[in-house]
Protein backbone atom coordinates (compact mmCIF):
# COMPACT_ATOMS: atom_id res chain seq x y z
CA UNK A 1 0.00 0.00 0.00
CA UNK A 2 1.80 3.17 -1.08
CA UNK A 3 0.71 7.20 -1.72
CA UNK A 4 1.40 8.56 -5.13
CA UNK A 5 0.02 11.66 -5.16
CA UNK A 6 -1.33 13.96 -2.32
CA UNK A 7 -3.18 17.33 -2.47
CA UNK A 8 -3.54 19.26 0.28
CA UNK A 9 -5.94 22.99 0.17
CA UNK A 10 -6.61 25.31 3.18
CA UNK A 11 -6.01 22.51 5.52
CA UNK A 12 -4.71 23.75 9.18
CA UNK A 13 -1.62 26.50 8.08
CA UNK A 14 -1.67 24.75 4.76
CA UNK A 15 -2.68 27.16 2.08
CA UNK A 16 -1.96 24.91 -1.31
CA UNK A 17 0.92 21.84 -1.04
CA UNK A 18 1.30 18.92 -3.34
CA UNK A 19 3.71 16.12 -3.17
CA UNK A 20 5.11 12.89 -4.92
CA UNK A 21 6.23 11.04 -2.25
CA UNK A 22 8.95 8.18 -3.20
CA UNK A 23 7.58 4.54 -2.18
CA UNK A 24 9.97 3.83 0.40
CA UNK A 25 11.07 6.86 3.10
CA UNK A 26 9.91 10.03 2.59
CA UNK A 27 11.30 12.87 4.99
CA UNK A 28 9.43 15.73 5.78
CA UNK A 29 11.82 18.15 7.76
CA UNK A 30 11.65 21.75 8.78
CA UNK A 31 11.34 23.95 11.77
CA UNK A 32 8.73 23.61 14.78
CA UNK A 33 5.32 24.84 13.60
CA UNK A 34 5.63 24.58 10.25
CA UNK A 35 3.32 22.30 9.44
CA UNK A 36 5.13 18.84 9.07
CA UNK A 37 2.64 17.34 11.59
CA UNK A 38 -0.45 18.78 10.13
CA UNK A 39 0.71 16.85 6.52
CA UNK A 40 0.88 13.49 8.04
CA UNK A 41 -2.62 13.96 9.58
CA UNK A 42 -4.03 14.66 6.16
CA UNK A 43 -2.89 10.78 5.29
CA UNK A 44 -3.80 9.71 8.59
CA UNK A 45 -7.64 10.79 7.75
CA UNK A 46 -7.61 8.63 4.62
CA UNK A 47 -8.13 5.54 6.83
CA UNK A 48 -11.52 6.84 7.73
CA UNK A 49 -10.40 7.42 11.19
CA UNK A 50 -10.88 10.82 12.94
CA UNK A 51 -8.07 13.22 13.70
CA UNK A 52 -5.21 11.90 16.16
CA UNK A 53 -5.27 15.25 17.06
CA UNK A 54 -8.50 17.06 17.52
CA UNK A 55 -11.86 16.39 17.99
CA UNK A 56 -13.73 18.64 15.81
CA UNK A 57 -13.83 18.50 12.09
CA UNK A 58 -14.13 22.32 11.77
CA UNK A 59 -10.99 23.04 13.88
CA UNK A 60 -9.30 21.35 10.61
CA UNK A 61 -9.73 24.25 8.02
CA UNK A 62 -7.46 27.08 7.85
CA UNK A 63 -8.32 30.20 9.43
CA UNK A 64 -9.87 32.48 7.08
CA UNK A 65 -10.90 29.60 4.26
CA UNK A 66 -14.50 28.49 4.00
CA UNK A 67 -13.86 24.33 3.25
CA UNK A 68 -10.23 22.41 3.67
CA UNK A 69 -9.77 19.67 0.61
CA UNK A 70 -7.16 16.78 0.46
CA UNK A 71 -6.87 15.00 -3.17
CA UNK A 72 -4.89 11.54 -2.70
CA UNK A 73 -4.11 8.77 -5.54
CA UNK A 74 -3.24 5.77 -3.55
CA UNK A 75 -2.02 2.09 -4.46
CA UNK A 76 -4.10 -0.57 -2.54
CA UNK A 77 -5.85 -4.07 -3.29
CA UNK A 78 -3.71 -4.66 -6.40
CA UNK A 79 -4.72 -1.49 -8.35
CA UNK A 80 -4.65 2.17 -7.85
CA UNK A 81 -7.26 4.14 -6.11
CA UNK A 82 -8.24 7.96 -5.54
CA UNK A 83 -10.17 9.42 -2.74
CA UNK A 84 -11.01 12.92 -1.53
CA UNK A 85 -11.73 14.58 1.72
CA UNK A 86 -14.03 17.52 2.41
CA UNK A 87 -13.86 19.36 5.59
CA UNK A 88 -15.72 22.25 6.55
CA UNK A 89 -17.87 21.79 10.09
CA UNK A 90 -17.69 18.25 9.00
CA UNK A 91 -16.15 15.80 6.80
CA UNK A 92 -17.75 14.18 3.94
CA UNK A 93 -15.56 11.98 1.79
CA UNK A 94 -15.31 10.49 -2.09
CA UNK A 95 -13.69 7.20 -3.49
CA UNK A 96 -12.81 6.66 -6.96
CA UNK A 97 -15.44 9.46 -7.78
CA UNK A 98 -18.01 8.25 -5.77
CA UNK A 99 -19.75 10.14 -2.66
CA UNK A 100 -19.42 7.82 0.25
CA UNK A 101 -22.14 8.26 2.94
CA UNK A 102 -19.61 8.54 5.58
CA UNK A 103 -16.13 9.24 5.49
CA UNK A 104 -16.34 5.90 7.66
CA UNK A 105 -16.87 4.35 4.58
CA UNK A 106 -12.80 5.04 4.04
CA UNK A 107 -12.18 2.31 6.91
CA UNK A 108 -10.17 -0.89 4.65
CA UNK A 109 -9.28 0.88 2.00
CA UNK A 110 -6.39 2.68 3.22
CA UNK A 111 -4.27 1.76 6.00
CA UNK A 112 -1.52 3.87 8.16
CA UNK A 113 -0.05 3.53 11.64
CA UNK A 114 0.96 6.76 13.06
CA UNK A 115 3.71 6.87 15.78
CA UNK A 116 4.37 10.06 17.34
CA UNK A 117 6.51 11.43 20.79
CA UNK A 118 3.03 11.19 22.86
CA UNK A 119 2.77 7.48 21.84
CA UNK A 120 6.41 7.45 23.86
CA UNK A 121 4.00 7.58 26.96
CA UNK A 122 1.62 5.03 26.27
CA UNK A 123 3.08 2.83 28.82
CA UNK A 124 3.86 4.81 32.00
CA UNK A 125 0.54 7.09 31.38
CA UNK A 126 -3.15 6.04 32.54
CA UNK A 127 -5.05 3.64 30.93
CA UNK A 128 -7.32 6.08 29.28
CA UNK A 129 -4.23 6.32 26.71
CA UNK A 130 -3.86 2.93 26.43
CA UNK A 131 -8.00 2.50 25.49
CA UNK A 132 -7.46 5.03 22.77
CA UNK A 133 -4.57 3.24 21.02
CA UNK A 134 -7.03 -0.24 21.16
CA UNK A 135 -9.80 1.58 19.97
CA UNK A 136 -7.99 3.48 16.96
CA UNK A 137 -6.52 0.21 16.33
CA UNK A 138 -9.72 -1.63 15.73
CA UNK A 139 -11.82 0.73 14.53
CA UNK A 140 -9.72 1.02 11.60
CA UNK A 141 -9.36 -2.52 10.79
CA UNK A 142 -12.68 -3.51 11.69
CA UNK A 143 -15.64 -1.20 10.91
CA UNK A 144 -18.26 -3.04 12.83
CA UNK A 145 -16.21 -2.75 15.99
CA UNK A 146 -16.35 1.55 15.28
CA UNK A 147 -19.85 0.72 15.73
CA UNK A 148 -20.05 -1.57 18.39
CA UNK A 149 -17.59 1.01 20.35
CA UNK A 150 -20.54 4.05 19.62
CA UNK A 151 -23.26 2.20 20.64
CA UNK A 152 -21.64 1.20 23.86
CA UNK A 153 -20.51 5.20 24.24
CA UNK A 154 -24.01 6.06 23.52
CA UNK A 155 -25.52 4.06 26.48
CA UNK A 156 -22.51 4.75 28.20
CA UNK A 157 -23.52 8.51 28.69
CA UNK A 158 -27.67 7.38 28.58
CA UNK A 159 -26.95 5.43 32.04
CA UNK A 160 -25.08 7.99 33.43
CA UNK A 161 -27.19 10.60 32.54
CA UNK A 162 -29.89 8.44 34.61
CA UNK A 163 -27.67 8.10 37.40
CA UNK A 164 -27.87 11.44 38.17
CA UNK A 165 -31.19 12.14 37.73
CA UNK A 166 -32.81 9.05 39.95
CA UNK A 167 -31.91 11.36 42.82
CA UNK A 168 -34.38 13.79 41.61
CA UNK A 169 -36.82 11.02 40.24
CA UNK A 170 -36.61 7.58 42.06
CA UNK A 171 -39.24 6.19 40.05
CA UNK A 172 -36.28 5.91 37.08
CA UNK A 173 -34.97 3.53 39.79
CA UNK A 174 -36.47 0.57 37.64
CA UNK A 175 -35.27 1.02 34.61
CA UNK A 176 -31.59 0.77 35.34
CA UNK A 177 -32.57 -3.17 34.69
CA UNK A 178 -33.12 -2.56 30.96
CA UNK A 179 -30.33 0.11 30.37
CA UNK A 180 -27.99 -2.50 32.26
CA UNK A 181 -28.37 -5.14 29.83
CA UNK A 182 -28.01 -3.17 26.82
CA UNK A 183 -25.03 -1.72 28.31
CA UNK A 184 -23.43 -5.34 29.23
CA UNK A 185 -24.43 -6.49 25.91
CA UNK A 186 -22.51 -3.86 23.80
CA UNK A 187 -19.70 -3.57 26.45
CA UNK A 188 -19.13 -7.14 25.79
CA UNK A 189 -19.01 -6.93 22.19
CA UNK A 190 -16.39 -4.25 22.95
CA UNK A 191 -14.04 -5.74 25.05
CA UNK A 192 -14.44 -9.37 22.71
CA UNK A 193 -12.88 -7.71 19.98
CA UNK A 194 -10.15 -6.42 22.39
CA UNK A 195 -8.98 -9.42 24.07
CA UNK A 196 -8.90 -10.72 20.47
CA UNK A 197 -6.21 -7.95 19.08
CA UNK A 198 -4.50 -7.85 22.59
CA UNK A 199 -3.49 -11.54 22.00
CA UNK A 200 -1.96 -10.73 18.76
CA UNK A 201 -0.39 -7.49 20.24
CA UNK A 202 1.11 -9.70 23.01
CA UNK A 203 2.26 -12.20 20.28
CA UNK A 204 3.73 -9.51 18.03
CA UNK A 205 5.39 -7.41 20.72
CA UNK A 206 6.84 -10.17 22.67
CA UNK A 207 9.23 -10.93 19.47
CA UNK A 208 9.88 -7.45 19.04
CA UNK A 209 10.71 -6.44 22.36
CA UNK A 210 13.18 -9.69 22.23
CA UNK A 211 14.88 -7.77 19.96
CA UNK A 212 15.23 -4.42 20.92
CA UNK A 213 16.65 -5.78 23.90
CA UNK A 214 18.64 -8.26 22.54
CA UNK A 215 16.57 -11.52 23.99
CA UNK A 216 17.44 -10.58 27.96
CA UNK A 217 13.97 -9.56 29.35
CA UNK A 218 10.49 -10.67 28.19
CA UNK A 219 7.27 -8.53 27.36
CA UNK A 220 4.15 -9.69 27.74
CA UNK A 221 0.37 -8.24 27.54
CA UNK A 222 -2.79 -8.81 28.98
CA UNK A 223 -5.81 -7.04 28.78
CA UNK A 224 -7.59 -6.72 32.23
CA UNK A 225 -10.42 -4.70 34.00
CA UNK A 226 -7.41 -4.20 36.92
CA UNK A 227 -9.76 -6.81 39.24
CA UNK A 228 -9.69 -9.71 37.18
CA UNK A 229 -8.35 -10.97 33.37
CA UNK A 230 -11.28 -11.17 31.43
CA UNK A 231 -13.06 -14.78 30.28
CA UNK A 232 -12.29 -14.61 25.82
CA UNK A 233 -16.32 -16.14 25.52
CA UNK A 234 -18.52 -13.19 24.59
CA UNK A 235 -21.42 -14.61 26.57
CA UNK A 236 -19.51 -14.82 30.08
CA UNK A 237 -18.39 -11.70 29.06
CA UNK A 238 -21.87 -10.09 29.16
CA UNK A 239 -22.83 -12.02 32.28
CA UNK A 240 -19.60 -11.04 34.14
CA UNK A 241 -20.31 -7.17 33.51
CA UNK A 242 -24.17 -7.42 34.42
CA UNK A 243 -23.57 -9.19 37.34
CA UNK A 244 -20.82 -6.67 38.18
CA UNK A 245 -22.85 -3.42 37.11
CA UNK A 246 -25.93 -4.97 39.58
CA UNK A 247 -23.29 -5.59 42.61
CA UNK A 248 -22.01 -1.46 41.98
CA UNK A 249 -25.17 -0.44 41.42
CA UNK A 250 -25.68 1.87 44.66
CA UNK A 251 -22.24 3.10 44.42
CA UNK A 252 -23.28 4.07 41.13
CA UNK A 253 -26.07 6.13 42.08
CA UNK A 254 -24.14 7.60 45.04
CA UNK A 255 -21.09 9.09 42.37
CA UNK A 256 -23.05 9.12 39.81
CA UNK A 257 -21.06 7.49 37.39
CA UNK A 258 -20.85 4.39 36.32
CA UNK A 259 -18.05 2.22 37.19
CA UNK A 260 -17.75 -1.17 35.63
CA UNK A 261 -17.20 -1.67 32.00
CA UNK A 262 -14.50 -1.81 28.94
CA UNK A 263 -14.48 2.40 29.49
CA UNK A 264 -12.38 1.70 32.95
CA UNK A 265 -10.44 -1.29 31.71
CA UNK A 266 -6.16 -1.71 30.49
CA UNK A 267 -3.66 -3.35 29.22
CA UNK A 268 -1.37 -5.06 31.88
CA UNK A 269 2.16 -4.57 30.25
CA UNK A 270 4.84 -6.55 31.39
CA UNK A 271 8.37 -6.97 31.74
CA UNK A 272 9.95 -10.54 32.77
CA UNK A 273 6.37 -10.43 35.10
CA UNK A 274 6.18 -7.01 36.57
CA UNK A 275 4.29 -3.90 35.55
CA UNK A 276 6.55 -1.70 32.87
CA UNK A 277 4.14 0.91 34.50
CA UNK A 278 5.59 0.76 38.01
CA UNK A 279 8.05 -0.89 37.62
CA UNK A 280 9.73 -0.42 34.31
CA UNK A 281 12.77 1.78 33.60
CA UNK A 282 12.64 4.95 31.19
CA UNK A 283 14.26 2.47 29.00
CA UNK A 284 11.95 -0.33 29.19
CA UNK A 285 8.75 1.75 29.08
CA UNK A 286 10.14 3.21 25.87
CA UNK A 287 10.63 -0.16 24.18
CA UNK A 288 7.38 -1.44 25.73
CA UNK A 289 6.00 1.44 23.50
CA UNK A 290 7.93 1.00 20.34
CA UNK A 291 6.58 -3.17 20.88
CA UNK A 292 3.17 -1.96 21.06
CA UNK A 293 3.04 0.62 17.88
CA UNK A 294 5.44 -1.66 15.72
CA UNK A 295 3.16 -4.99 16.37
CA UNK A 296 0.11 -2.32 15.09
CA UNK A 297 1.74 -2.53 11.72
CA UNK A 298 2.03 -6.11 11.92
CA UNK A 299 -1.21 -6.87 12.82
CA UNK A 300 -2.64 -4.99 10.00
CA UNK A 301 -0.41 -6.83 7.68
CA UNK A 302 -1.52 -10.20 9.00
CA UNK A 303 -5.37 -9.34 8.75
CA UNK A 304 -5.85 -7.27 5.76
CA UNK A 305 -2.26 -8.79 3.65
CA UNK A 306 -1.83 -5.16 2.93
CA UNK A 307 1.22 -3.31 4.29
CA UNK A 308 0.76 0.08 6.10
CA UNK A 309 1.73 3.54 5.47
CA UNK A 310 3.79 4.64 8.18
CA UNK A 311 4.03 7.98 9.48
CA UNK A 312 6.43 8.71 12.33
CA UNK A 313 5.71 12.34 13.52
CA UNK A 314 9.13 13.56 15.29
CA UNK A 315 9.75 10.67 17.04
CA UNK A 316 13.24 9.53 15.98
CA UNK A 317 14.78 12.84 18.12
CA UNK A 318 13.03 11.69 20.96
CA UNK A 319 15.37 7.57 21.01
CA UNK A 320 18.38 6.83 21.19
CA UNK A 321 20.33 5.49 18.48
CA UNK A 322 19.77 2.06 18.62
CA UNK A 323 16.08 2.35 18.71
CA UNK A 324 16.34 4.48 15.82
CA UNK A 325 18.20 1.92 13.77
CA UNK A 326 15.61 -0.31 14.60
CA UNK A 327 12.58 0.83 13.97
CA UNK A 328 13.86 1.31 10.56
CA UNK A 329 15.06 -1.43 9.99
CA UNK A 330 11.53 -2.96 10.86
CA UNK A 331 9.41 -1.01 8.92
CA UNK A 332 11.87 -1.65 5.80
CA UNK A 333 9.75 -2.57 2.61
CA UNK A 334 7.10 -0.05 3.21
CA UNK A 335 6.58 3.07 2.66
CA UNK A 336 7.24 6.14 5.51
CA UNK A 337 6.44 9.44 6.36
CA UNK A 338 9.25 10.95 9.06
CA UNK A 339 8.77 14.71 10.24
CA UNK A 340 12.30 15.96 12.10
CA UNK A 341 13.54 19.40 11.91
CA UNK A 342 17.16 17.73 10.49
CA UNK A 343 16.89 15.24 7.75
CA UNK A 344 20.27 14.01 8.89
CA UNK A 345 18.77 12.32 11.77
CA UNK A 346 17.06 9.76 9.38
CA UNK A 347 19.13 10.30 5.82
CA UNK A 348 22.32 8.78 7.87
CA UNK A 349 20.64 5.47 8.39
CA UNK A 350 18.57 5.28 5.13
CA UNK A 351 18.47 6.75 2.03
CA UNK A 352 14.61 8.58 0.97
CA UNK A 353 13.18 11.56 -0.69
CA UNK A 354 13.10 14.51 1.30
CA UNK A 355 10.24 17.82 1.84
CA UNK A 356 11.21 20.90 2.97
CA UNK A 357 8.27 22.14 5.04
CA UNK A 358 8.15 26.17 5.79
CA UNK A 359 5.15 28.28 6.74
CA UNK A 360 2.63 25.83 5.68
CA UNK A 361 4.42 25.16 1.92
CA UNK A 362 7.53 23.34 0.58
CA UNK A 363 10.08 24.99 -0.64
Amino acid sequence: MTVKELSVADYRNIEKMNITPSESVNVIYGENAQGKTNLLESIWLFTGCKSFRSKRDKELVKFGASFAKNEMKFFAKGREQSAVIYIDKKRTAMKNGVTLRSPAELIGEFYAVIFSPSHLSLVKDGPVFRRKFLDTALCEIKPYYAKALAKYTHTLFQRNALLKDIQFHSELYDTLDAWDEKLSSYGAAVISERIKYTSLLSEFSAKIYDGLSGGKEKMSVEYTDNAKVYSDDPYEIKDFLLNRLRETRRDDIYNKITSIGPHRDDLDIKIDGLSARSFGSQGQQRSSALSLKLSESEIIKEITGEEPVILLDDVMSELDLKRQDYILNNISGRQVFITCCDPNTVLRLCEGKTFHIKDGGEI
